[in-house]
């Protein structure tokens, strides 16, 4: 079983200079990829000191892209994802590896409360995960860890569905799921990070994040997204019937809006959910 491990890097010279050496110590017959994101500084030029593959982008793209390259580039049975700037320990890639023997498709780092970056990004996370344990029915630890290793067949299978930007962790998670293979969880500790500051704002990127989880939702199981909706309209339009109906004794336009959006938005997640079902199915 051939590994590759790939580090998507955005001016990351600091981290790479620490993670590298001890990566190539660690499993010094893995496969190593840099993607290079359009830095600006000696990125490039470490990863070559220290002979590992690198690939370049001109521009930014973003991480998932540079996850996106980085996968189809690889040609290790088994994929391992990490960051570049210092915050993962290579030696801790054994545990997933292990648990990755037992027979799950892919397994994530999960960090604890000590690994998150400040409280604000702590609490997000863990609305995240409730979130997305909710929309998949199971229970997930770390919705947003890039710490990772999954079987490269199944990753593959769902590159045209990962973001070029944040996050790809939370559309591969919940892809995976929807596809039933096995995820599993290892808690992992995590160091302070190497170099700037993260890449990631918490108010844009916290919209993205969730806006990311409703869409993978309607992909995943739609019906927990308009079933509610409609729910809550249906509600609404008995209850204002029921109050006209007493005091005024008659059936206003607005309560046959809601009790008609009530029946347009489930229809419409009867219909997401078949196209769901067809999304999903593999030929062969």
């Amino acid at each position: 079983m051939r590994i590759s491990v790939i580090l998507p890097a955005k001016n990351e010279a600091e981290g790479l200079q620490r993670t590298l050496p001890a990566l190539r110590a660690r499993f010094p017959d893995a496969e190593i990829i840099v993607v290079d994101d359009g830095s600006t500084d000696a990125t490039a030029m470490v990863a070559a000191d220290n002979g590992v593959r690198t690939l370049h982008s001109p521009y930014s793209m973003g991480n998932g892209a540079a996850i996106k390259r980085g996968a189809r580039a690889a040609t290790g049975d088994v994929l391992v994802f990490m960051d570049a700037d210092g915050q993962h320990d290579p030696q801790l890639i054994q545990s997933l590896l292990d648990k990755l023997d037992a027979g799950y498709d892919m397994v994530v780092g999960a960090r604890n409360a000590d690994g998150q970056a400040n409280r604000g990004r702590g609490a997000a996370n863990a609305f995240y995960n409730r979130l997305a344990s909710w929309m998949t029915g199971h229970h997930i630890a770390d919705l947003t860890s890039g710490f990772r290793a999954v079987r490269a067949d199944k990753f593959r299978e769902f590159l045209h569905l990962l973001p070029n930007g944040f996050s790809y962790p939370t559309t591969s998670t919940m892809a995976f799921f929807r596809s039933a293979y096995p995820v599993a969880y290892v808690s992992i500790p995590v160091a302070r990070r190497v170099g700037t500051g993260s890449h990631i704002r918490p108010l844009r990127d916290g919209v993205r994040f969730l806006l990311i989880i409703f869409k993978i939702a309607t992909l995943y199981s739609p019906l927990k997204l308009f079933a509610p909706a409609a729910f809550v309209f249906g509600l609404l339009g008995l209850g204002y019937y029921a109050y006209t109906f007493y005091f005024e004794h008659r059936f206003t336009n607005m309560s046959a809006l809601l009790l008609s959006a009530a029946v347009i938005v489930f229809l419409i997640g009867l219909i997401s959910e078949q196209i769901t079902n067809l999304t999903y199915r593999r030929d062969g």
